[in-house]
């Protein structure tokens, strides 16, 4: 597991290969991950959007942006958490990915992000 805090929102992260949904001779290789997303301030937060960066090994970087996550919009009181899984499919063995959740503070009205810390997407076979 992996985990960062920025500006107050501490965010963790784990990952695991999908061998089930995953093709080694096609090249798609499919990577679930679980993120909790913990409000560490003395005020309520809302997750408004997100920003991924992927990084496949020898193919570049793509990014996915997008409302919410799972498709919520989730309000985050002072010491609550969320945790949702969602999924990423790589063309590769081997990747990463990292980037940003964007918050609005519900007391002040404004916006600001916490970094999602960068994650390891390895073919399990590689490692052995």
């Amino acid at each position: 597991m992996t985990h960062i805090q920025t500006k107050g929102i501490e965010i963790l992260v784990s990952n695991w290969f999908r061998e089930d949904l995953s093709n080694e001779s096609d090249s798609n290789y499919f990577y679930n991950y679980e993120i909790t997303i913990r409000n560490r301030l003395s005020y309520s937060v809302q997750l408004l959007s997100r920003e991924w960066h992927v990084v496949h090994l020898l193919h570049g970087v793509s990014t996915v942006t997008g409302e919410g996550v799972v498709g919520e919009k989730p309000i985050l009181m002072p010491g609550e958490e969320f945790t949702y899984v969602s999924g990423c499919e790589l063309i590769n063995s081997m990747g990463k990915m990292y980037g940003k959740f964007f918050f609005k503070d519900l007391t002040s009205k404004k916006i600001f992000y916490a970094d999602i810390p960068s994650f390891n997407l390895i073919f399990p076979a590689l490692l052995n």
